[in-house]
């Protein structure tokens, strides 16, 4: 039953895209995207033939969905000190509670070749969008995303 459920989603996820202009707003992290910084907030389509990335209305990158080479996905988890910090010059409790709270960044990352155009890039999704979009992504592409956090590097 899960398996017939993820494979409707992953068929209509791709369609809703299509069929709307809505995109998913995503913070573009690093990568090969000629004039774009790290940290500036762009869109992000999934169409049938290609994803398509935007800014301010332009399109910035289209990359074709059978040039996809990898698909993989991470979180950076890291503990609020800033925020208890601060907390606790007001109260000492409440910012030593803080300190023991942690804050999720999920990043998305793609990796293609089309022909002598070879690239990658890292963005950054929303917590309640990034399964929408790798689960869409999966389904175009017909390829597996990797869980980079789940990588172990030996030297």
């Amino acid at each position: 039953m899960k398996t017939l459920i993820a494979v409707f989603l992953c068929l209509m996820l791709p369609g809703y895209a299509i069929a709307g202009e809505n995109g998913y707003k995503v913070t573009y992290d690093g990568g090969s995207i000629a004039d774009t910084k790290a940290g500036v907030g762009i869109k992000f389509f999934i169409e049938g033939d290609h994803v398509r990335f935007t800014r301010g209305g332009k399109d910035i990158a289209l990359i074709p969905v059978n040039s996809i080479t990898e698909i993989s996905y991470g979180q950076d988890v890291h503990r609020r000190v800033g925020t208890a910090i601060g907390l606790a010059v007001f109260s000492l409790g409440i910012g030593a509670l803080m300190l023991l709270s942690k804050s999720k960044k999920h990043y998305v990352g793609l990796t293609w070749a089309d022909g002598e155009k070879k690239g990658g890039l890292v963005f950054q999704a929303d917590k309640s969008e990034y399964r929408g979009i790798i689960a869409g992504l999966e389904g175009v592409t017909g390829k597996k995303a990797v869980d980079s956090d789940a990588m172990n590097v030996k030297n």
